[in-house]
């Protein structure tokens, strides 16, 4: 190659290099594009709500109860067993008191005899009357004559006649007064007897509600003492339980009590089976106990055929509060400022906004309301710490848009 051609070559290669250096020195900077952040939303939506409470209940039977004998004797016949079903007023056992006969006997002889002296004092105040009807009679005729002739009969006689008739008086009110005796008296043997017979009907234990035996105590020959006589200890003779209607108790924590009301709505789980049945609070005691700061509240669940048995448990969900129709968010998507509640939205010009809200009641994933937000805006519901108010962003609409029914609190 010639010097010419290197010339030539090296002289091509700086003008091209000049025109690139010029080039680029005279073309302009262009801006970097940064696409807005993704945020994850989810509307205001309207919905029912409810706050409620799972704890553990446990079955107990509507009554229980441990039936003694009124009277003291012998058990000659039991008709029961443990497992079987009785119906009120049926006879549960019979016990042998052989001292309650000659008791009833003695007592009704003592009622004969009152009825007796009753009589004989009826015939006491009709002799009595008869005597001093008789007196009075002649009193009253002396004391005529004497008026109507003066000095005709004697002072003295008058005045023993009139004395006659008082005494005759007295007697009267005497004998009416042994009649009043007696017939008290008839009234005494009367309750007497009523007594003792009743005893002598106790001596037939009856079962005084339909259940079932859950204990048998005493078996035939067993001497039952009186379970009315409180310086004995009496042994019962069976345990009677009514299981076709029980109780389910349930403790509730202290700062849940001022939401239970009767007619609350529970919904029941049994362990036992997975079973779901629904009831309401009837009853509960108004105090808490002290050791668990729990008070106790009622649930009656109808059991029929006796599928459930008391003892089991079962897993209840009190609803504490409930509300319909109002506006809801997930509970995600509230956070607190110095204990004030709010939450980041973002709006028209997809702009993140804080508002400050307030909240009703509060379910497992969705919160209520109150006031700061309206239908159908959108809340940021995650990693809102990573968004500054009047950050634009991209807003993404979660699947978490339809509030829920309630829940465990």
């Amino acid at each position: 190659m010639s010097m010419r051609s290197s010339t030539v070559v090296i002289g091509a290669t700086f003008f091209v290099a000049l025109s690139c250096l010029v080039f680029t020195g005279c073309k302009k900077k262009q801006p970097v594009s940064v696409a807005p952040a993704t945020a994850s939303v989810a509307q205001v939506t309207r919905g029912d709500l409810s706050n409620t409470l799972t704890v553990a209940g446990e079955f107990q039977p509507y009554q229980e109860v441990d039936l003694h004998a009124k009277v003291s004797g012998y058990i000659r016949r039991i008709n029961v067993d443990i497992g079987d079903r009785v119906k009120s007023g049926q006879v549960i056992a019979t016990l042998e008191v052989p001292e309650l006969n000659a008791q009833v006997a003695g007592s009704e002889a003592e009622v004969r005899h009152s009825k007796s002296e009753i009589a004989r004092a009826r015939s006491g105040v009709v002799l009595a009357e008869a005597g001093h009807a008789a007196l009075h009679a002649a009193y009253t005729r002396l004391a005529a004559a004497a008026k109507v002739r003066p000095g005709l009969v004697a002072q003295q006689e008058l005045d023993d006649y009139q004395a006659k008739d008082l005494d005759a008086e007295a007697k009267v009110n005497a004998a009416k007064a042994a009649l009043a005796a007696a017939q008290e008296q008839l009234g005494v043997s009367n309750a007497d007897h009523q007594r003792i017979t009743a005893l002598r009907g106790y001596s037939v234990v009856t079962a005084p509600f339909t259940g079932v035996i859950t204990m048998r105590y005493a078996d035939v020959g067993s001497l039952i003492q009186s379970g009315t006589t409180s310086n004995t200890q009496s042994m019962p003779v069976v345990k009677l339980a009514q299981s076709d209607l029980l109780r389910l108790r349930m403790p509730v924590p202290e700062e849940d009590v001022p939401y239970i009301k009767v007619g609350g709505d529970v919904e029941i789980k049994l362990q036992a089976n997975g079973k779901h049945i629904t009831g309401k609070i009837v009853r509960f005691t108004r105090e808490l106990t002290t050791a668990t700061r729990t008070m106790l509240v009622e649930v009656d669940v109808p059991n029929a055929d006796l599928a459930l048995s008391t003892g089991m448990t079962a897993e209840a969900t009190i609803v504490l509060q409930k509300q319909t129709n109002v506006l809801t968010i997930p509970a995600g998507a509230v956070l607190k400022d110095n204990g004030q509640p709010y939450v980041l939205i973002v709006d028209a010009a997809n702009k993140v906004q804080k508002i400050p809200v307030a909240l009703g009641i509060q379910g497992p994933d969705r919160v209520e309301i109150t006031k700061g937000l309206a239908e159908h805006q959108s809340v940021i519901i995650s990693g809102q710490s990573n968004y500054q108010v009047g950050q634009i962003v991209q807003p993404k609409i979660s699947t978490i848009s339809m509030p829920t029914q309630g829940g465990d609190q």
